[in-house]
């Protein structure tokens, strides 16, 4: 029996609940991984042979290989383990976060440096159309 799940309409958010923890099981123990030299070494030399070792769908790799991080992340992926191919490819998590919003880096600081977005982005309201 599903458990109830008022969080679940939250515009723009997915919750990292126990569902997308098994959802997302292997794509994160593949991202845990990066925390060896040797691994890091044997996913860029060849990143689908390596993904391929893991038992992720299709649609993970899929999102990996083209570093969708939305995407990962609505397929299971917790932002903390992702984080891992983000210094993998040598990016920030300033510059990961940013190209998750469509946003530059330098933008998405400069966003977050005042104050954040709004409380009522995202929200399908009235007022917000």
């Amino acid at each position: 029996m599903p458990l109830d799940k008022p969080y679940a309409g939250i515009p723009g958010t997915t919750i990292f609940d126990a569902d997308q923890s098994r959802k997302g099981y292997w794509l994160n123990q593949f991202c845990m991984s990066l925390m060896k030299a040797a691994n890091r070494e044997r996913f860029k030399k060849d990143e689908r042979a390596y993904l391929d070792e893991w038992p992720m769908s299709e649609d993970q790799k899929l999102a990996v290989l083209a570093r969708d991080l939305n995407r990962c992340i609505a397929l299971g992926g917790n932002i903390y383990f992702l984080a891992k191919i983000g210094a993998t490819d040598g990016k920030s998590f300033q510059q990961m976060a940013g190209s998750m919003t469509g946003m530059s880096e330098e933008a998405y600081r400069d966003m977050m440096v005042s104050g954040g977005r709004s409380a009522a982005w995202g929200r399908d309201t009235e007022e917000n159309k």
